[in-house]
């Protein structure tokens, strides 16, 4: 086959992970070409345009960026000369038919806000969240097949103190504390609660757009609307990749930064990635997806939501029925949810998601209204009356809608279920079996979440850059 592109690295994917990794190599003064089948790059960490509303499609906020690498990253990078970052405070705010409990950038003032609430719990909240901000690695390496309930329920007696904390695991992590590692469940708890709430001044879009830029000033590209078909290996080096056009793209490495069981089942072939390894891949889980709704309003009005603060409504204390009610997908049944409303200057939008399964496209091609409506009446009800005068503009993503624009395996919006046996899978990041071959972003069950893609993105670099000096 005649070599008709010659690049260092090929990176399938312009997701936040594949636009880290892509900016590091380029910098480092390798050609890089990432391919991106969407028309617009930054995976779920985009946003779009309807009748003058402007929406995030997925992604909202993210979190780790004081206390974590990805401050570092970004400055390192230059991130944050081209958008200015906000932090919204109190970053969440949890809402129960008795409580309301705030995350506030102040450490101290959210051990206050919780201990006022469950005075019983005192001393073990104060405890828990300083673990939270200071986790002992050791520690969790001897826990390693725990659940986060497992952890909770070493510290807390109180079963709706459990309830809350548990509910933002679901939200942010699309599992039960009975379900995700405790590992992981640190994790989240710490960069998107006691560290979250950033926002770029001019939407998410904005991350994405900047980093490209990066990509752009050291030489490399991005090519949008470009779909990749194939890996190429020869003698178990990858050789390159083939476009949906029947291009060939040669290249010394390729790193993926898609869908991991669209990456071993479809792009490479199977005498290559072998039928035991397929079958690991083809019994995990992945995790649950969500129906995102996105309302333009005429106006605020003061039974909002604080712009930006991510208003989490639990309509009771059953986690595990809510988390049940979400596999399931009963539309009129929606019992926890979140509500954003944009901070972004002069946008009237509001954004709210719950958990929700795939489904299949027929099923949602003819629910999609009816969970739309049900939703609606669910926050009018419960969380903001009044709610529908104000709408001048409703519509939403479903499942099969974030898998159209992702290829997320079955719509997930966290990539691998963060269970404990699904932790730190061998051969999702350097695959042993191919050289030169490479996977970032949040399938390689090494990290979720915006903070999580951005520290694999610059360690798969790192990888790279590494074997390159030797």
């Amino acid at each position: 086959m005649p070599q008709q592109n010659a690049y260092d690295a090929v990176i399938i994917g312009a997701g936040i992970g594949g636009l880290v990794c892509g900016c590091y190599l380029a910098r480092a003064g390798m050609k890089v070409l990432i391919c991106e089948q969407h028309y617009k790059p930054g995976g779920y960490c985009t946003s779009f345009k309807r009748q003058g509303f402007t929406f995030d499609a997925a992604a909202h906020c993210f979190g780790g960026y004081r206390d974590g690498s990805l401050g570092k990253i970004f400055e390192d990078l230059g991130v944050d000369k081209k958008i200015e970052i906000k932090k919204i405070d109190p970053s969440n705010i949890i809402i129960t038919p008795d409580y309301k409990v705030s995350f506030w950038t102040d450490l101290d003032k959210t051990i206050k806000d919780f201990q006022t609430v469950f005075p019983d719990e005192s001393n073990n909240i104060k405890d828990f969240f300083y673990f939270l901000l200071n986790p002992n690695k050791n520690y969790f390496a001897r826990i390693r097949s725990w659940t986060f309930k497992n952890l909770f329920d070493s510290y807390f007696n109180n079963d709706k103190l459990k309830a809350v904390l548990s509910f933002s695991l679901l939200a942010n992590g699309g599992l039960s504390p009975s379900q995700v590692s405790a590992f992981m469940g640190s994790i989240i708890l710490k960069e998107f609660l006691l560290d979250g709430g950033y926002y770029p001044d001019r939407g998410m879009q904005a991350l994405p757009d900047a980093l490209v830029e990066i990509l752009k000033e050291h030489g490399s590209e991005l090519r949008l609307s470009c779909l990749v078909k194939k890996i190429k290996v020869k003698d178990n080096k990858v050789t390159g990749v083939i476009l949906e056009t029947g291009e060939y793209i040669s290249s010394k490495y390729v790193i993926s930064n898609c869908d991991a069981r669209q990456t071993f089942s479809k792009l490479l072939e199977k005498k290559i990635v072998g039928q035991d390894f397929l079958n690991k891949i083809n019994n995990m889980l992945p995790s649950l997806s969500m129906f995102v709704l996105y309302l333009g309003l005429d106006r605020y009005f003061d039974k909002l939501p604080e712009p930006g603060t991510n208003a989490w409504f639990m309509l009771h204390y059953d986690i595990d029925k809510i988390c049940h009610s979400g596999e399931e997908g009963d539309f009129q049944n929606i019992d926890g949810y979140m509500i954003h409303v944009s901070p972004a200057p002069n946008q009237k939008s509001l954004l709210a998601f719950a958990i929700a399964p795939f489904k299949n496209k027929r099923y949602w091609e003819n629910n999609k209204k009816r969970w739309l409506e049900s939703f609606i009446r669910i926050i009018e009800k419960y969380s903001i009356p009044e709610l529908t005068k104000y709408i001048v503009y409703k519509d939403a993503a479903t499942p099969y809608t974030l898998y159209r624009y992702t290829l997320n395996y079955k719509g997930a919006a966290y990539g691998w279920a963060y269970i404990p046996s699904q932790l730190a899978v061998p051969d999702l990041r350097k695959p042993s079996f191919i050289q030169n071959f490479y996977l970032s972003g949040h399938w390689t069950t090494l990290g979720m979440g915006i903070p999580g893609v951005v520290y694999i993105g610059h360690d798969t670099a790192k990888l790279i850059l590494k074997k390159e000096k030797h």
